[in-house]
């Protein structure tokens, strides 16, 4: 075990898992969290707490976390390339080890343009790729960034956080074929498992996979596919036409459009899309991704079969 996290068990025992995803709030309502972790307490084997998320200021990831440990589920804490540079990573995950925090996600962060700060300045001090390989070397190799060994003093004993380590894979975007290969050099640098970008287009994440299993990734990592419900065809057309990197087939807006419950259809395609998921060779789990829909998560886990969830030891 590298971390001993539920999430590593499960995935190397040979568990299908299910994750999701809490979106702190944009005050300080601590309330709002532990209201967000009693949806998805058992209904997920562990809850991905966004950092900053859409370039939004939030109670910061880790404090969520700790927050979301104390109520029952498995924190993984997100932490986005933007917002720090690799003194303040370093601390970060420090102090998310120390906090009893096990599962870390490597983002680049979405740009601050997108967000409530346009004129903030970015950091990418590292990116992506070089984070994964920062904490991996922390953990593994037992020194910071910098080559010092994790102690306090050169007679103490060595003390790294050991973490779970996870990165985002979109299998969409442009160039296509240049996706397993990113994928790849993110394993190198030493992803444990993968969640992928939301999948609408089944067909093109097969594809995907196929590229996938065709390298032998599958059998170096976890993977993840990224699942989000959906509330209107309104929603999928603003998807398909405003952000980079998606790909969502006409029919599935078509399908939302002719549909008398939205909302009920959405969650339709989202359960449909899990089982589907679940057959493709290489696919470990699903990330449900609802969100600010907390709520449906259940629903969702509960339709797909995917309820109730293993236990650990």
């Amino acid at each position: 075990m590298k971390a001993g996290s539920r999430l590593e068990q499960l995935l190397t025992r040979g568990e299908f898992v299910a994750t999701a995803e809490l979106g702190p709030p944009k005050s300080a309502d601590i309330q709002l969290i532990k209201r967000k972790a009693e949806i998805l307490r058992g209904f997920a084997d562990a809850v991905n707490i966004t950092d900053n998320q859409t370039a939004i200021v939030r109670v910061s990831s880790v404090a969520a976390g700790k927050i979301a440990l104390d109520e029952g589920l498995e924190p993984i804490i997100q932490m986005t390339c933007r917002d720090r540079n690799r003194l303040a990573m370093q601390a970060d995950i420090l102090g998310a080890y120390v906090l009893g925090l096990r599962n870390l996600l490597c983002l680049s962060g979405d740009h601050q343009s997108f967000g409530n700060h346009p004129q903030s300045k970015n950091v990418y001090d590292l990116d992506s790729i070089q984070l994964v390989q920062m904490f991996k070397n922390m953990r593994d190799e037992k020194v910071f960034q910098c080559g010092e060994e994790i102690r306090n003093t050169k007679k103490s004993e060595i003390m790294e956080p050991r973490m779970f380590l996870g990165v985002a894979a979109n299998p969409f975007g442009d160039p296509f074929e240049f996706r397993v290969v990113r994928l790849a050099k993110k394993i190198k640098a030493g992803a444990d498992f993968v969640q992928t970008q939301c999948i609408f287009d089944l067909p093109k994440f097969k594809r995907w996979m196929q590229m996938v299993v065709d390298q032998g990734l599958h059998e170096k990592v976890y993977i993840l596919a990224g699942i989000m419900p959906i509330k209107s065809p309104k929603v999928l057309q603003y998807m398909k036409n405003n952000v980079a990197g998606m790909s969502i087939p006409d029919e599935l807006i078509r399908r939302m459009e002719g549909a008398k419950d939205a909302k009920a259809e959405g969650v339709r395609i989202c359960v449909e899309l899990i089982q589907q998921a679940r057959e493709i060779p290489g696919v470990r789990g699903v990330h449900i991704m609802a969100v600010e829909w907390e709520e449906i998560v259940p629903t969702i886990v509960k339709d797909a079969g995917l309820w109730p969830r293993p236990q650990v030891g």
